[in-house]
C-alpha cells in the first residue's frame, strides 16, 4: 500500500479542513468544542488511516475540496478550475496514497467535469456534536469518555452519537466498544445502526 502523499497537497497550500463557520458552539472548553443541535460545517479529510474506496467517497472528496478552495488555491482564482483539475486528478491516483483503487481515465474525466459544473456550494456533510481541538494533549482514552459523557447526555442514542463513537476510536470498532462507550446495550447499537453506518464502520476498521 502507497503511503499517503499528503505533504504534496500541504505543498501546494490545499486547504482540507475547516472548522465551523456560521454555527456557533454550545459551549467551548480548552480541549473541544461542543454543539448540543450539531453541525455539518466542521470538514476534515485525510485525517485518519482510512482510505478512499467508493467512487462516491471519492467524488464527495473532490467536492469539499472545491468548496473549501473556491477562493483558488493560494489565492489564485482565475486558475482556479486548472488547480481542481491537478489536485484530483493527484487524489485519484492510487500511486499517491490516498485510494484503495484505479479508476479509468474517462470516468475521472466526468466526475471531474460535474464537480466543477455545481459550483462549489457545501456538500452534505455528517453532523458532529463534539469537535476536538487541534493539540488538544487528550489521550484516546480520555476523548472516548469526553464523548462518553457528553451522548450519555441524551436519554435516547442516535446515529450521530454512533458516528461520533467510531470516528474517535484509534483502534478496531466493534459493537460492544461502542454500547460501551455510549453506556448502552450491544442491542440499542445494532437497532440504531442504519446501513450506511454499517459501511462506514467497515470502512474506518479496513486501514487500522
Amino acid at each position: 500500500m502507497s503511503h499517503r502523499k499528503i505533504n504534496y497537497l500541504n505543498k501546494l497550500r490545499v486547504v482540507y479542513r475547516q472548522n465551523p463557520i456560521n454555527d456557533l458552539p454550545t459551549y467551548s472548553t480548552q480541549h473541544y468544542e461542543y454543539y448540543e443541535n450539531g453541525t455539518h460545517e466542521y470538514y476534515n479529510l485525510f485525517n485518519n488511516k482510512s482510505l478512499i474506496t467508493t467512487y462516491k467517497s471519492l467524488k464527495w472528496h473532490f467536492l469539499v475540496i472545491y468548496y473549501l478552495n473556491i477562493d483558488g488555491v493560494d489565492g489564485d482564482e482565475v486558475a482556479l478550475e486548472d488547480d481542481m483539475r491537478y489536485i484530483f486528478k493527484f487524489i485519484a491516483n492510487k500511486e499517491n496514497g490516498f485510494v484503495t483503487f484505479f479508476i479509468k481515465q474517462k470516468i475521472l474525466d466526468s466526475m471531474i467535469k460535474d464537480v466543477l459544473e455545481q459550483g462549489g456550494d457545501p456538500p452534505k456533510n455528517r453532523i458532529r456534536k463534539v469537535i476536538f481541538k487541534d493539540y488538544n494533549g487528550l489521550s484516546f482514552q480520555e476523548k472516548m469518555k469526553i464523548v462518553g459523557q457528553l451522548s450519555g447526555r441524551s436519554t435516547r442514542i442516535n446515529e450521530e452519537d454512533i458516528y461520533e463513537a467510531m470516528i474517535c476510536m484509534s483502534e478496531k470498532i466493534t459493537i460492544s466498544k461502542i454500547a460501551k462507550l455510549l453506556n448502552c446495550s450491544t442491542r440499542t447499537v445494532h437497532r440504531k445502526m442504519s446501513k450506511e453506518l454499517k459501511k462506514e464502520k467497515y470502512k474506518l476498521n479496513e486501514k487500522i
